[in-house]
């Protein structure tokens, strides 16, 4: 059966189970989409900019636990994914990206719209493929999604001359995909799980802190029953909320920069740290050298770069988080309980004493909206069940404090690049991946604007995701530094001059409302929430407010600023 490389294209993106691709056309990609347009089981969701491509593309995969699909054309249909890409593989999603690019007779002679995107994105991808032969073509895509959902998961870009879309030969279906030089181990040491739970037997102050690899590798049943079975509170880094249930009494919160009091003092005073899918970054440990000091620490991915690479640990586990975590529940099982739980009664009081006197707080007036208490009555709205994405800065801090995730792939946010703009096209991909639940971005007046284009992407795909906005008229969060260690120069961060955003949600074909009382809140969330389609729900909140505690840069999680 003879195929063109377009035909081939997206009989293998089907044969990898994808039935929606975020995608903008070009010259380099006509084929595809002329293709494409004979599919009706491939959905194709037209975006308002490549970035916000892969930014839905990003928030699908996570929503749907599964790998998202981007397509691009070539120059800078190409070079506008780079930022998603980035974003993607710093947060390990899985991801394909195919881009356009000239006839390869053309490259190299810097033809119109070409860019050599697999050098601008060889750092920020876990692999890239320029394809040069059309008889390597449906290989090298499988191989690409391979590579992108195994292992640490990551993006994957594939560039895609346009010669080899035209070419036509004979098709058939590659084999299972074998690569020799790439096995990521899945299946951990027996020996260092037995230490882990050998040092879990003597820990009197353990806790446990889950990353983003727990919600990855679907390991958060089995993390959740070791907490139970020993009572060991549990932390979070960013990415790992909704790894452990965030009304459970063992939730301690997130760790770290703008981390709860009693996770950042909890971490400080263990002695015994079970690391489960984390790479221990900066914003969660602060001073390195002063870090956990006391601790012992047991750390499992299943990236070996990823182990001892910024903090030194006693009990180095390679694997599957999923797979090891369970190993260690079933070595637990055969235990005494008693054993397990040693005596915590001491720890948790001490704990609970940290988050009586010490928790998140803020006082609301009855003249000016708090931020927090916008969250917060979210989370009552919507139940605790909705889809929360993000933008990034002090609305994301605040959704990540004040909204309690219960359950995994509920929290969607740009945690390591920190990409302002990621919110609105991450809500429509997660979206787009799951129609029956609310799906809400939290965002600020700042970061909804990068992207506020695909406003028109929601309405015109009838995918009705709801907007958040808590308006400070800052950038706030570069406005907080600038209060506690720049005097208060605020320079380059005033946002006064923005858009009336209802009008700008009206003439998008939204709905948009707006509030600046307290006490209508509840009743403007509501009437948002209910009302169909996309909507943008705009609140007037405290200018300078700022997000409490935080540590300041170069301290130690334990030193944190509190008011």
């Amino acid at each position: 059966m003879k195929l063109t490389g377009a035909q081939i294209l997206i009989k293998m993106i089907k044969s990898q189970g994808v039935d929606t691709i975020f995608g903008y056309p070009g010259g380099a990609t006509i084929d595809i989409h002329d293709e494409l347009a004979r599919h009706d089981d491939l959905r194709h969701i037209l975006v308002r900019h490549e970035q916000g491509a892969v930014h839905s593309a990003d928030g699908y995969a996570r929503a749907n636990d599964c790998v998202g699909v981007a397509l691009v054309t070539s120059g800078p249909g190409a070079t506008n994914t780079v930022t998603g890409i980035a974003s993607a593989h710093t947060d390990s999603i899985p991801m394909v990206v195919f881009t356009g690019q000239v006839p390869t007779a053309l490259i190299g002679n810097d033809a119109f719209q070409e860019v050599d995107i697999v050098g601008i994105t060889r750092p920020c991808t876990k692999h890239n493929y320029l394809v040069k032969d059309p008889n390597k073509l449906a290989a090298t895509i499988q191989e690409a999604f391979h590579i992108a959902k195994s292992g640490r998961p990551g993006p994957v870009l594939v560039d895609l001359p346009k010669d080899i879309l035209q070419a036509q030969i004979e098709f058939e279906m590659p084999k299972k995909t074998v690569l020799r030089s790439y096995k990521p181990n899945y299946n951990p040491n027996k020996k260092q799980l037995a230490k882990a739970v050998a040092m879990l037997k003597e820990a009197k102050q353990p806790v446990i802190f889950a990353g983003g690899g727990v919600i990855l590798s679907r390991a958060s049943q089995e993390l959740t029953a070791i907490a139970k079975m020993a009572d060991i509170p549990v932390t979070g880094s960013l990415m790992g909320l909704g790894g452990f249930p965030g009304s459970h009494s063992l939730w301690l919160g997130m760790l770290g920069m703008h981390g709860t009091f009693r996770a950042n003092m909890s971490i400080g005073n263990s002695d015994l740290i079970i690391a489960a899918g984390v790479r221990f970054d900066d914003r969660v440990t602060g001073n390195i050298e002063k870090f956990a000091p006391n601790a012992k620490i047991v750390q499992i991915d299943i990236d070996p770069t990823s182990i001892h690479k910024n903090i030194p640990v006693q009990c180095p586990i390679v694997g599957d988080c999923k797979t090891a975590l369970a190993g260690i529940l079933e070595l637990m099982e055969k235990e005494n309980p008693e054993d397990l739980k040693v005596d915590r009664a001491p720890w948790l009081e001490q704990i609970d004493q940290w988050k009586q006197t010490t928790p998140l707080k803020y006082e609301q007036g009855s003249d000016i909206i708090k931020p927090q208490f916008v969250v917060e009555k979210l989370y009552e709205a919507t139940k605790g069940e909705a889809i929360i994405t993000t933008e990034v800065g002090q609305n994301q801090m605040w959704a990540a404090q004040f909204y309690h995730f219960d359950k995994p792939n509920h929290f969607i946010t740009s945690g390591g690049l920190g990409v302002m703009g990621f919110g609105l096209p991450a809500a429509i991909g997660a979206k787009a991946a799951c129609p029956d639940k609310v799906v809400v971005d939290v965002a600020g007046d700042g970061s909804i604007q990068m992207n506020i284009q695909e406003l028109m992407t929601a309405i015109e795909s009838k995918l009705d995701v709801k907007i958040v906005i808590l308006n400070n008229r800052y950038l706030g969060m570069v406005r907080q530094w600038q209060e506690f260690f720049y005097d208060k120069a605020y320079a380059s961060t005033n946002m006064e001059n923005a858009p009336d955003f209802v009008l700008l949600a009206q003439a998008y074909g939204a709905k948009g409302f707006k509030c600046e009382d307290p006490a209508k809140v509840e009743e403007t969330l509501k009437l948002g929430l209910e009302t169909p389609g996309t909507v943008i729900m705009e609140f007037i909140v405290e200018r300078e407010e700022s997000v409490y505690p935080m540590v300041p840069a170069g301290g130690a999680i334990t030193e944190m600023l509190l008011v």
